[in-house]
């Protein structure tokens, strides 16, 4: 059965093995209250590596019992991220965290060519799933936060992302919808071409476990009126799971526009390394954090 609201995640992650999440420089406490709620709960073990006296005194100020953690000292917040990438690294756990680190040096340790998380090839991509109330099943989209303006072949990736997240939600053949500003295939405008081609290697097996439509504006995309008025038909139109975006510009702005002003919740993640690496800003809530956690421990192997 799949999964269409992100609470359902929390039941679901129980039926497969537990993971271990370390988390990276976890010296703040959202990150801290975030992971203590996942092991509360039986989704993961959990190893904090930051500054142990800030990570002890932030567990005592919020009732916390810090012995639910392993604690690994490193008060140097980049030295912190490589530590976790390289406990990661050696099997000491399944998912990495970002806690009060920079993103740029988070991402530094994770893409390191010596030490870090990245096989010779992979390509790095965030995967957002988004709940709107006023959609029937939860939107899987990429990319919104990691890659500017994806070749053919980023595109390629993403959806090969979007798809597998999809599939870890529940969902046996996900319906993708390759967006752009219009459901024509038009020469001048290369998101629809690039879309046209992803759908073509689709139809010819060379994506699989997907229907892949597009190009496809949002609209023909996600609803059903629209796409009969438009006289798109298929399996994926008006009925999509999961969203490629063709740039950051278009994706990110769909991101913001479902968190910001139709108060969307969500989980992300960033998918192409060793491990899910969770990309969370310091700004996100502790509950998006959760899911987030709750969404890597669903695709960890």
């Amino acid at each position: 059965m799949s999964i269409t609201r992100l609470e359902q995640m929390l039941e679901a992650v129980k039926a497969k093995s537990k993971k271990r999440l370390v988390a990276a420089y976890a010296n703040d406490a959202h990150t801290i209250e975030a992971v203590n709620d996942a092991v509360e709960r039986g989704i993961i073990d959990a190893t904090l590596v930051g500054d142990e006296a800030v990570i002890r005194k932030v567990c005592a100020d919020h009732g916390i019992d810090a012995t639910r953690f392993t604690i690994v000292h490193e008060p140097n917040d980049g030295k912190a991220a490589a530590k976790a990438v390289s406990l990661i690294k050696a099997g000491e756990g399944q998912i990495l965290m970002k806690g009060l680190v920079s993103t740029d040096k988070y991402m530094r340790a994770i893409l390191n060519k010596d030490c870090g998380l990245m096989d010779p090839g992979a390509i790095l991509s965030h995967v957002s799933v988004i709940e709107h109330q006023s959609y029937p099943k939860l939107i899987i989209c990429g990319d919104v936060a990691v890659l500017p303006y994806p070749d053919l072949k980023e595109k390629i990736a993403i959806t090969n992302y979007v798809i597998g997240v999809a599939q870890a939600l529940g969902i046996a053949k996900p319906k993708v919808a390759l967006i752009a500003a219009s459901e024509q295939v038009l020469p001048k405008v290369q998101p629809t071409v690039d879309a046209a081609i992803i759908a073509k290697m689709a139809d010819r097996g060379q994506i699989k476990g997907a229907f892949v439509d597009g190009p496809m504006a949002l609209d023909v995309a996600v609803d059903k009126e629209s796409a009969e008025t438009k006289g798109v038909r298929g399996e994926v139109a008006g009925d999509a799971d999961c969203l490629v975006f063709p740039n950051i510009d278009a994706g990110n702005v769909f991101y913001k526009t479902s968190t910001k002003l139709a108060g969307c919740e969500l989980a992300a993640m960033v998918a192409g390394a060793q491990a899910p690496c969770i990309l969370s800003s310091r700004g996100d809530s502790v509950l998006t954090k959760l899911y987030s956690i709750t969404l890597a421990a669903l695709t960890a192997k």
